[in-house]
């Protein structure tokens, strides 16, 4: 049975028994080994990290900062498996023992070092920023995080590899075959092609960016995500609606967030008993206000006797305002209607209604 239990845990026998001749000194020599290695850490990450910390601070740059952020866990697990290593190979070993043990130990400095990369390249990395200048190209909030997730999914398929090579897999073959199986998703996987194309496509042509209030023909709302695969919108009822990207690279979208200026068009009806300058008196005066007002933007201002309607004399009015935020436009949309309604009520004119006059025509 208890031949059968090793053999289940994939442990060999032939180990098990080179350990027991281990004095009880050599066991000693290593565990003060491994103490040591324990001490080392945390002057390392007590001392030396805290003195790097200021350095970096005081003379060093972001990117120098950032470097240390993202590698200082995986150094504090180093010198764990620093001391447990050293610790091990001191006690008399195989030299198939101390070969597996030595692939155990690279295995996990790259898996380490490549966890520093991973850190390293996260969506609010200080790196990407400085990529950015390096290229002189435009990152924003849109593309940045597919970049991340990009260089990230890099860094683990090249971790890998490497660590595939460090216990002799043909790494090689492996690729093949993957390119063959690659061939046969993609046939098989078209629409997920698709969604990623059209997000390529929306990063490209940038219609919006995350953060932006859009709306197309089914739907409005502000975006939260985008990935490979689709975009997330929240909209006005606070809901969150995923999009392929495939479907919405095809939409018409109108980004109310690069509005410059907000649009506010209406018409005045004014009573058919109305005199003609009294009509005048009214568009000169909201004439004037408009272009006094400190919240519309004096670039365009229409304000103009329009036409006779069925029961009313219609005042076209066509302006925008300097703001394009919602909540601030309401407030400045409330504010000419008031001040349109004091006009009118110097000027004792009244604002009509829909109605009809009927005559009834007397035979006799």
């Amino acid at each position: 049975m208890h031949n059968n239990l090793l053999s289940y845990v994939n442990i060999p026998i032939s180990y098990l028994n080179n350990l027991l001749p281990f004095t009880v000194i050599e066991i000693g020599i290593a565990f003060i080994i491994f103490i040591l290695s324990m001490l080392l850490r945390k002057f390392f990450t007590g001392y030396m990290l805290n003195l790097i910390y200021k350095i970096s601070s005081n003379k060093g740059t972001e990117l120098d900062k950032n470097i240390l952020l993202a590698f200082e866990s995986p150094l504090r697990i180093f010198f764990i498996t620093l001391g447990i290593y050293v610790a091990i190979i001191y006690l008399p070993l195989s030299a198939e023992q101390n070969l597996w043990f030595g692939q155990i130990f690279r295995s996990i400095i790259i898996v380490l070092a490549a966890s520093g990369f991973y850190n390293l390249f996260d969506a609010n990395s200080i790196l990407l920023k400085k990529l950015q200048l390096l290229l002189n190209i435009e990152l924003d909030r849109t593309l940045i995080p597919l970049l991340s997730k990009f260089v990230r999914l890099l860094v683990v398929v090249f971790t890998f590899s490497i660590v595939a090579q460090e216990w002799n897999y043909d790494v090689n073959g492996l690729i093949a075959g993957l390119g063959l199986g690659g061939l046969a998703i993609a046939l098989a996987s078209k629409d997920a092609l698709s969604n990623i194309f059209g997000g390529i496509i929306i990063i490209i042509d940038k219609p919006f960016k995350i953060g932006d209030w859009i709306s197309t023909s089914n739907l409005e709302g502000t975006v939260e995500d985008l990935t490979f695969r689709s975009t997330k919108i929240r909209t006005f009822a606070n809901s969150v609606v995923t999009i392929p990207n495939s479907t919405l690279a095809n939409e018409s979208i109108t980004n109310w967030s690069n509005m410059k200026k907000r649009r506010i068009t209406f018409n005045l009806g004014l009573t058919y008993t109305t005199p003609r300058h009294k009509i005048e008196n009214c568009v000169s005066k909201i004439t004037d206000m408009l272009h006094n007002h400190p919240d519309i933007h004096k670039e365009t201002i229409f304000v103009s006797f329009d036409k006779f309607s069925e029961s009313s004399l219609d005042i076209f009015l066509y302006f925008f305002t300097i703001t394009t935020d919602w909540g601030e436009y309401l407030r400045i949309r409330e504010d000419i209607n008031l001040t349109i309604m004091k006009i009118l009520e110097e000027e004792g004119v009244g604002v009509a209604f829909p109605s009809r006059s009927i005559y009834i025509e007397n035979p006799s």
